[in-house]
């Protein structure tokens, strides 16, 4: 796989717009947790290897438990999500694979059932940001794992 571009470098100013929405996202009322299963679970369903790649290992430093990872594709079965987590992934995924519908009443409903209408917003600002960046990556082509040393990443120890 090779880099066929940088778009920090072909478009910085947008690029750096990106990263600040990026980093503010971090100063959300929304625990980190769930922030990391946001963007591993989009980044799944975007098909994005080096977004996949950079969340799962920031979601390991921060805490998270390898079998949640591994389950993070089945979570609506496994019972190792809580189901503020799962409100919070059925919004990623509608989100992310848009449908004719958009989203449902019944979605919002139970997704207001563990979020308030700022956290709401909140995680739907979160959500676009990292489907933004899987978009991006899509074109971008980076290798899976090659800023990890810019990022700090290697303490994961998922080499």
């Amino acid at each position: 796989m090779s880099n066929r571009l940088n778009h920090f470098v072909t478009a910085p100013k947008l690029t750096q717009a990106l990263s600040d929405a990026s980093m503010a996202g971090y100063k959300t009322s929304i625990d980190p947790l769930i922030k990391s299963l946001i963007d591993i679970r989009a980044s799944q369903l975007n098909g994005c290897a080096f977004c996949l790649d950079m969340h799962v290992k920031q979601a390991k430093i921060k805490g998270e438990r390898e079998l949640r990872l591994y389950h993070l594709a089945i979570w609506r079965e496994s019972p190792l999500f809580t189901a503020k987590e799962k409100a919070a992934l059925a919004l990623t995924e509608a989100l992310t694979k848009l449908s004719e519908t958009g989203v449902s009443d019944e979605l919002y409903r139970s997704t207001l059932a563990h979020f308030s209408e700022v956290e709401i917003s909140e995680l739907c600002y979160l959500i676009g940001i990292i489907n933004m960046w899987n978009r991006l990556q899509l074109v971008s082509l980076a290798e899976p794992g090659s800023a990890d040393a810019a990022f700090g990443l290697a303490k994961a120890d998922l080499n």
